[in-house]
C-alpha cells in the first residue's frame, strides 16, 4: 500500500515538475526566438556574405576572399582611417561622459531645491530627435554666425573651423555626443548614490574623513557595479557611433569623423556592396566582442558586489 502511494506521488511530482519546465520554456521562447531571428541568422548570414557579392537585385555570387581584398587594401586607407576614428570617439567620449555625469550625479545628491526640474533638463536630449540636436549643435559650431565663436571673439579669442577642420572636427563630434548621452548616464549615476547607505558617511565623518577621502574609499567602490554598467553601455555606444556625425559632418573633412558604422552604412546602402559591408561588420562585432570580453574579465577585480 505504501508502495503504491509512493509510485502515485512519484508520477503526480513527475507531471508537475514537466509543467514547470515547460511553463519555463514558454517564458523563455519569446526571448529565444528573438534572439534566433535578429541576431544569430543575421550574423550567420553576415558571416556568409563576406565571401559573396549581393546588391540587393540580383541573386548573391560566390566571391571568395575578394571582399576581404576590397575592404583591407583596395578600400584600406579609408576603413583604415574609419578604425582609427572610432578608437579616437571611444577615447574621447567614454570618459568625458562618465566624468560630467559622475560630476552631475554627485552636485544633485546633494539637498537641492528643485532637482526634480534639474533632473529634466539633463535628460532632455535623451529623449529630443536627433536631428534637432544635431542641427542645434551646427549652428553653434557655425564659423561666422555660431554661438561658441561669437562668444570667443568676445573674450578676444579667434574661434576654431569647428566643422572644417580635420581635428576640431573630432573634438566637436565628441562634445556634442558626450552631452546628448550626459543626462541618461547622470539618472544611473544618481540612482547608485542614492543605493548607498548613509551610515558608511556618518561613520568616516566620525573618524574626521575628508570629502575626498568618502569619494575614494567609499563612493567609488561602493558605485563600481553601476559605474562598470556605465562604462560598457557607453563603449557599445561609442562603437555604433553614427547618426550624429553622419548628421553634422557626413564623415568629413577629410574623413575625420568618418566612423565604422558609417563606412559599413555607406557600403551597403550608398554603393550596395553588402559583401564589403559584411566584412567591416564582422570586424566590428569581433572588436566590441573582444573588448567586451576583457571588460568582464577586468571587472572581477574592480567590481565590488558586496553591500
Amino acid at each position: 500500500m505504501k508502495r503504491e502511494k509512493m509510485t502515485v506521488q512519484a508520477g503526480k511530482s513527475s507531471r508537475y515538475r514537466r509543467k514547470e519546465i515547460t511553463a519555463a520554456y514558454l517564458f523563455i521562447a519569446p526571448q529565444i526566438i528573438g534572439l534566433t531571428l535578429f541576431v544569430l541568422v543575421p550574423l550567420i548570414f553576415a558571416v556568409v556574405l563576406c565571401f559573396c557579392s549581393w546588391d540587393f537585385m540580383n541573386a548573391p555570387q560566390f566571391v571568395g576572399g575578394r571582399n576581404f581584398w576590397n575592404v583591407f587594401v583596395f578600400d584600406g586607407d579609408v576603413f583604415y582611417k574609419t578604425l582609427l576614428n572610432t578608437a579616437i570617439f571611444i577615447l574621447g567620449i567614454v570618459p568625458l561622459t562618465m566624468i560630467f555625469s559622475l560630476g552631475l550625479a554627485l552636485l544633485a545628491n546633494q539637498k537641492l531645491k528643485g532637482l526634480s526640474f534639474y533632473k529634466s533638463a539633463f535628460f532632455m536630449p535623451m529623449v529630443t530627435s536627433t536631428v534637432a540636436v544635431a542641427m542645434v549643435w551646427y549652428w553653434l559650431y557655425a564659423p561666422d554666425m555660431g554661438l561658441i565663436n561669437y562668444l570667443l571673439g568676445l573674450i578676444g579669442m579667434e574661434g576654431p573651423g569647428w566643422l572644417a577642420d580635420p581635428v576640431w572636427a573630432r573634438v566637436a563630434v565628441i562634445i556634442m555626443s558626450a552631452w546628448s548621452k550626459m543626462g541618461y548616464y547622470f539618472l544611473l549615476f544618481l540612482a547608485g548614490l542614492k543605493g548607498i547607505s548613509s551610515t558608511y558617511y556618518e561613520a568616516a565623518e566620525m573618524d574626521g574623513a575628508s570629502f575626498w577621502q568618502k569619494f575614494k574609499s567609499i563612493t567609488l567602490p561602493m558605485l563600481s557595479p553601476v559605474t562598470f554598467f556605465i562604462f560598457v553601455m557607453l563603449m557599445i555606444d561609442a562603437f555604433n557611433m553614427f547618426d550624429l556625425a553622419y548628421i553634422m559632418t557626413r564623415g568629413g573633412p577629410m574623413f575625420s569623423t568618418y566612423s565604422l558604422v558609417m563606412y559599413i552604412y555607406n557600403q551597403a546602402f550608398q554603393y550596395f556592396d553588402l559583401g564589403s559591408a559584411s566584412v567591416a561588420s564582422i570586424v566590428l562585432v569581433l572588436f566590441a566582442g573582444s573588448v567586451s570580453a576583457i571588460q568582464f574579465i577586468v571587472s572581477k577585480r574592480l567590481v565590488n558586489y558586496d553591500n
